[in-house]
């Protein structure tokens, strides 16, 4: 039996708000982030942005991509690009940077098992893929090339980008 909308948009919000806080725990553990948080450090290193901002800002750039690759989003796509940076900018506001390498390590472990949770929550309330995995998909459906090479691609071109800019 379907899950009512009501609950799916409940469990879509939720699972977004914690992804976004998870990145801001990995970020303040200060040992490493995810290749489109590379991506967004960067870019605000040079920029007078936060970096919740540059992460929508960079998830509507991904998801204009969309356009020649004829991808539909869904509300829970567009909702992707406006809920994960603000939350995590709350979390970068929230949390102070870990101390030790325990506590870095207890930080890291911490938000990449929230962004597990999360992206099983916002995944499954099946309300539309956020914007990078609609990128990957649609890259996928127009060159015909495996998944693992366009996902490869596209986040590697992040973190490379995000590494030249620091």
């Amino acid at each position: 039996m379907p899950t009512a909308l009501p609950l799916r948009l409940l469990q879509l919000v939720t699972g977004l708000f914690l992804y976004g806080f998870g990145i801001a725990l990995m970020v303040r553990a200060a040992i490493g982030v995810a290749p489109w948080d590379v991506l967004s450090q960067g870019i605000t290193l040079h920029s007078p942005l936060s970096f919740g901002l540059v992460t929508n800002l960079v998830g509507l750039v991904v998801l204009l991509l969309w356009w020649p690759l004829r991808q539909k989003p869904g509300v829970g796509t567009v909702l992707n690009v406006l809920l994960i940076g603000p939350s995590a900018q709350f979390g970068l506001w929230l949390l102070p940077p870990a101390v030790g390498l325990a506590w870095q390590l207890l930080l890291f472990c911490a938000g990449l098992l929230l962004i597990a949770l999360a992206t099983g929550l916002y995944i499954g309330a099946r309300l539309g893929p956020g914007p990078r995995d609609g990128l990957m998909t649609g890259l996928h459906a127009r060159t015909g090339w495996p998944i693992w090479k366009v996902r490869t691609l596209i986040e590697g071109s992040a973190l490379a980008v995000g590494w030249w800019l620091g």
